[in-house]
């Protein structure tokens, strides 16, 4: 009994461990994200003190859509490992 306790152990502590694997750090992406966050920010701030003639909130809408696709591809790196 101690025997099969003892692999299940094993077994799920590698399960763990490939998952954590599996999740490849993706620097670039994760730094293009807090750029698109950053310019967000920033536009939303100047769009505060002066109009842009609607401009300023279709580049929200842009910039929220490339966040989007940015987070898609991140989930698609971490679950297929490429």
């Amino acid at each position: 009994m101690r025997k099969i306790i003892g692999v299940g152990v094993a077994v799920g502590a590698m399960l763990c461990f490939m998952g954590t694997v599996m999740a490849v750090e993706q620097p670039h992406m994760e730094a293009t994200l807090q750029l698109l966050e950053n310019a967000k920010h920033e536009i939303e701030v100047a769009d505060q003190f002066k109009d842009h003639g609607g401009h300023a909130g279709e580049a929200t809408r842009l910039i929220n859509e490339a966040i989007h696709e940015v987070r898609e591809g991140i989930r698609y790196r971490d679950e297929h490992g490429k």
